[in-house]
């Protein structure tokens, strides 16, 4: 059952993928809603206002990073809650243009938080998509049981083929359990941005979610941008008939979370007000590898098969996956959506879009 109307939010980033798929339930739920995106061309073809976002949503087009961003729509509006999706995403781009994620992840996420003190103003709530890529490696298993945090792998294991960690088996993520451990630049602001949130929230009486996403995929991603996701690429290769090439052996474990799963946690967590932090991973529930992608799609477009190149990229993670069991009892959520399923519908989409 949706509550009464409450009066405004704000979405950073709200003209993005998952911004647009939350848009229509956000609606429903505040009086106005206010989307600030800076368009950016790696994620938009063209800076027309996407037709997915739903149309009572209002969208201003700026850069959260500039305090004049935040002075125009606080002067029209008193946010009761802010979804902060507003971020620099490419995992391996983060490495080569770290001075852009730091500007968009941090920077934007600063200025936001001066341009609220500068007012007075104290929103009831925050929600943060952080990543699943704060983890890093994470935890990982000996033989006789203990935990360890073997770090990241570097260039020498990685050029020699060792993907794993001898003797020692993968820990699934969970955020009360897993030290976050980043191997990337991306990694580390969006670990960052959880930091300047958590502090500002209980120092000022707000409140904040911090949901800690899988490999998002669906409708509604941006096809053109490269860093939008593996799961993307593949379909593309798939779809004009491309043989998929697997970096590693193939078998990286991944969590794939559909689109309808990740904004049903959001809105879960919005209708669920709480005190202080509440930190969640949010995923399928679903442990899949890199090669088992590939080959649903392969299959679906009747494509070559999926072949092993044994290339890697540096800052990427051997594995990947998340017990939501947590989650589960946390909200009133669970993920409906199968990898099989899900990846079929993303091909549809594509087919139309």
């Amino acid at each position: 059952m949706i509550e009464a109307k409450r009066s405004t939010c704000i979405v950073t980033g709200g003209a993005g993928f998952i911004g647009c798929a939350l848009s229509g339930e956000l609606v429903r739920r505040f009086d106005r809603v206010i989307v600030i995106d800076s368009m950016h061309p790696q994620v938009h073809t063209t800076p027309e206002r996407p037709k997915a976002l739903a149309a009572s949503a209002e969208l201003v087009v700026g850069d959260v990073a500039e305090p004049a961003v935040w002075e125009l729509v606080l002067d029209s509006a008193l946010p009761t809650c802010i979804i902060h999706l507003a971020a620099e995403t490419g995992t391996g781009q983060s490495l080569t243009q770290s001075t852009r994620h730091v500007r968009a992840n941090l920077m934007g996420t600063s200025v936001m938080l001066d341009a609220l003190s500068r007012r007075d103003i104290v929103p009831d709530q925050f929600v943060l998509t952080s990543s699943r890529a704060v983890y890093g490696e994470g935890a990982w298993r000996t033989a006789e049981g203990a935990l360890v945090y073997p770090g990241q792998r570097d260039a020498e294991q990685l050029e020699a083929g060792e993907w794993d960690f001898p003797g020692l088996s993968f820990e699934e993520f969970s955020c009360g359990k897993t030290v976050p451990t980043p191997t990337n630049i991306y990694a580390a602001t969006k670990l960052a941005q959880e930091h300047l949130l958590s502090a500002w929230v209980q120092a000022y009486g707000s409140s904040l979610d911090i949901a800690r996403l899988q490999n998002v995929y669906g409708p509604g991603q941006a096809l053109q941008n490269s860093y939008t996701g593996i799961v993307c690429l593949f379909a593309r290769l798939a779809q004009s008939k491309e043989r998929i090439e697997l970096y590693e052996d193939g078998e990286m474990l991944r969590d794939f979370v559909y689109i309808e799963d990740v904004t049903s946690a959001l809105i879960a967590a919005i209708d669920a007000p709480h005190e202080a932090v509440r930190t969640f991973d949010v995923g399928s529930g679903r442990r899949g590898t890199i090669s088992e992608a590939a080959h649903i799609l392969a299959r679906h477009y009747d494509a070559p098969e999926p072949r092993v190149s044994g290339a890697y990229r540096q800052g990427d993670v051997r594995h990947a996956a998340c017990d939501i069991s947590p989650t589960l009892q946390m909200l009133q959520w669970a993920p409906r959506w199968t990898l099989e399923k899900g990846l079929h519908a993303l091909c549809d989409w594509m087919e139309k879009a």
